[in-house]
């Protein structure tokens, strides 16, 4: 009887499922790999859809993938590239590693060696569960679609110079990418991006490396929910537009939290920015919106200059930094037209009760702009000469320095646990 003949006497359901079998593409076979055994080997013989399985222990091993398929460590097996080019290679689309160690990389700079080498064309690629320690790079990803990046523990090459290191992840010209819950540190900067857009970049903690975050001409991007502390510079966002940047929590850094460098069409949202010797750094940036962030204990809140005009700020809590705010520029620049922000220094009153400052708060004046001039004014600072300055400037408007003026102080801070951020272990 042939098969036709078969499936017609069939009921309609088991006419289904015996199309739907048939349909069904057929499951990879899987190879299992014991030490002494190689892994390149078992690759070259996998077929495309097949799982390639590690049992624990040790392996030297230069591996190129070419072909889709899966391979998985059991109980945490090491790949070790005896510190000379990739450990892994990733020449295919749809190829899986999950569950290794991948260690000693090369060290050069101008090859690119990696743990983890995601070559052009990679598409949908993921990296997962692994632990990357020893490498230039921990992972490359390059001119590849859709790779997930997702639960790894990434250090560096911490015996060489910081400028002779490799970043944590390199995402360059690249699709689409989510680089999720890594942990990331030792290297020179985190996470480098270049050219790279429609990107997720999400519950990552960064810490001691050069900048957390170094992010040029990339958009279209969500950074959500990572934690970066104690290095240079916490997330670098420069040259970019149309991307959000919300419930960060960054703290700490020696130089910057977050700067905002020639930057459109962005929202920078409920992050966290304290202790760090510059909270937010706003150079050139234009038709954003800043709101409901929490800028506390850093040496300046927020540092803004450079043509930093039509951004929205609104609903933000500038507390006790030693300067709340750094403006250089020739004209005023308002800030919460809507509601307003909360600033710790603002001296004014509330006769109404409202919750709004009667009198607008004014960040600056021509004393802070001549002691940023000429620094050796501080010296002076709590002289009666400098106090009887500032109340002439109080008195005389010519004698006023452009400042951000907010016309609606809020009165009590957004954020009720603003307190636990003060203090915060620094660099």
């Amino acid at each position: 009887m042939t098969l036709g003949a078969w499936t017609a006497i069939l009921p309609l359901s088991g006419r289904l499922l015996v199309l739907f079998l048939l349909a069904a593409p057929a499951q990879g076979a899987e190879i299992l790999v014991k030490p002494g055994e190689s892994i390149a080997a078992a690759v070259a013989r996998a077929k495309s859809g097949d799982t390639v399985k590690v049992a624990p222990g040790y392996y030297h091993e230069h591996l190129r993938i070419d072909k889709p398929l899966t391979l998985q460590g059991i109980g945490r097996p090491t790949l070790s590239g005896g510190e000379e080019g990739d450990v892994i290679r990733i020449a295919a689309k749809h190829v899986s590693v999950d569950g290794f160690i991948v260690r000693d990389s090369g060290g050069d700079l101008t090859a690119q060696n990696a743990g983890v080498y995601v070559q052009p064309g990679s598409d949908n690629a993921v990296v997962t569960r692994c632990d990357l320690v020893y490498n230039l790079f921990g992972l490359w990803i390059e001119a590849s679609k859709d790779v997930r990046v997702e639960g790894n523990l990434i250090t560096g090459k911490r015996d060489f110079a910081s400028v002779n290191r490799g970043n944590g992840i390199q995402v360059f010209s690249a699709h689409g990418a989510r680089i999720i819950g890594n942990h990331i540190s030792f290297t020179r900067d985190g996470i480098y991006v270049d050219v790279s857009n429609h990107a997720e970049f999400r519950d990552n903690v960064i810490h001691d490396v050069r900048y957390g975050t170094h992010y040029m001409n990339s958009h279209f991007n969500l950074w959500e929910g990572n934690q970066v502390y104690h290095n240079r510079g916490g997330l670098a966002l420069m040259e970019v537009r149309n991307i959000v940047v919300r419930n960060n929590r960054v703290w700490g850094n020696s130089d910057h939290g977050i700067m905002l460098r020639t930057i459109q069409d962005s929202v920078i949202e409920n992050n966290v920015v304290a202790g760090n010797e510059r909270g937010f750094f706003i150079y050139d940036a234009e038709y954003n919106v800043l709101r409901n962030n929490l800028v506390v204990g850093n040496r300046v809140g927020v540092h803004l200059w450079a043509g930093s005009i039509h951004n929205t700020v609104e609903g933000n809590d500038i507390i006790q930094n030693r300067d709340q705010v750094r403006y250089v520029a020739s004209r005023d620049e308002d800030w919460g037209a809507e509601k307003g922000n909360y600033w710790s220094n603002y001296l004014g009153w509330d006769r109404d009760g409202n919750g709004i400052g009667d009198v607008p708060y004014e960040a600056n004046d021509v004393v802070d702009r001549l002691t940023w001039r000429h620094p050796l004014m501080k010296l002076l600072l709590n002289s009666p000469a400098i106090q009887t300055l500032r109340l002439v400037a109080l008195q005389f408007p010519l004698l006023r320095a452009p400042s951000i003026v907010d016309k609606k102080p809020r009165m009590q801070p957004f954020h009720s646990d603003w307190s636990k951020w003060i203090g915060r272990p620094g660099h």
